[in-house]
């Protein structure tokens, strides 16, 4: 495959403004312009998406950036169209970048007579002609092996923990890093290791999907700081729970680090309205205005890590040396301090 000058990169309607962040990000690091390419897309008046490219993308490593969040099927059909226009103009190569997967929540069958969502998205992707997937904090891991193709799956958690770093440099002997269910055990470890912290449980046991029913601290967090670490934070009724149920355990403060900030219905209300002092997510899916006002809500940028990803891809260098914060620390540009 000829290697162009530059990667170039095209955006959906989905996150505008993180696509325009990686861009600026990788003129800095080029030193040369690297903006999105510029395209068109609408709908119809029947709710049809149409896209037009206006640049000429013959031979170039293509980069669609788009997030499948809400409205996620939209979002998605845009990602799928923007695909095929690439391929049908002799793009060289497609890859396509998603923040944030949708449906990843449904990547395995809980009850009888359920689809497997998860897969049937790989599928449509792979079959557009998309080559290669970048993404970050995939719900579950094994959802990589859904693609036949390449998939680089992202990590906040070196991120998160130079945040950490950072803001709770004075209580770092009081942090405790909780997962707020058994199945997130693995990423809330993770984290834990990174700031040297101990690791707790908050066990739930639900009576249908979005409902509770009973919450139980499984470790000793009386006096502690507890940074509660979840992938995605929806309707946030179980992540403001758990922080209650911290507190009735004799937590000192608790704060969230999420990932994917998907925020639907009176997630920010409950998010204001509860004991949490803040809560952390990054921008993989673009904040409404609402939650840009959310005084204890705040939003870590994921332009810096996309960017470098997206170069290291283009350049055919290894991706997984953003997993390392020595790696991420410089790319931050002294966003953080070093430890």
């Amino acid at each position: 495959m000829p290697r162009t000058s530059e990667p170039k990169l095209i955006s959906g309607n989905a996150n505008l403004p993180l696509a325009t962040a990686i861009a600026r990000r990788m003129s800095l690091h080029r030193g040369v312009n690297v903006g999105l390419c510029e395209a068109r897309v609408e709908r119809f008046n029947d709710g049809e998406i149409f896209v037009e490219v206006f640049e000429n993308v013959r031979g170039e490593d293509m980069f669609v950036i788009q997030s499948t969040s809400n409205p996620a099927n939209d979002n998605l059909m845009e990602l799928l169209i923007m695909a095929d226009a690439l391929r049908r103009s002799s793009a060289a190569r497609v890859t396509a970048v998603l923040p944030y997967f949708g449906y990843a929540r449904q990547d395995r069958r809980t009850k009888a007579r359920t689809p497997i969502t998860a897969k049937l998205v790989a599928n449509m992707l792979v079959g557009t002609g998309i080559e290669r997937v970048l993404t970050m904090d995939l719900h579950a891991a094994q959802i990589q092996g859904f693609f036949d193709i390449p998939v680089d799956n992202l990590y906040a958690s070196p991120v998160f923990a130079l945040d950490i770093k950072s803001h709770f440099k004075d209580q770092m002997g009081d942090l405790m890093i909780v997962s707020p269910d058994v199945g997130g055990v693995a990423r809330a470890r993770e984290l834990a290791k990174r700031v040297n912290a101990p690791l707790s449980i908050v066990d739930k046991r639900r009576e249908k999907p979005g409902e509770v029913a009973e919450m139980t601290v499984i470790g000793d967090v009386r006096g502690k700081t507890c940074l509660i670490v979840d992938d995605i934070c929806d309707t946030a009724g179980t992540l403001c729970k758990a922080a209650e149920v911290l507190i009735e355990n004799g937590a000192k403060e608790v704060h969230s680090y999420i990932t994917h900030g998907v925020m639907s219905g009176p997630a920010v209300d409950r998010v204001t309205k509860s004991v949490m002092k803040s809560l952390v997510i990054t921008d993989s899916i673009a904040p409404t205005d609402e939650i840009k006002k959310a005084k204890n809500i705040r939003i870590v940028p994921t332009a810096p890590m996309f960017a470098q990803a997206i170069l290291n891809i283009w350049n055919g260098t290894s991706v997984s040396s953003l997993f390392e914060a020595e790696s991420l620390g410089p790319i931050y540009d002294g966003m953080y301090a070093a430890e």
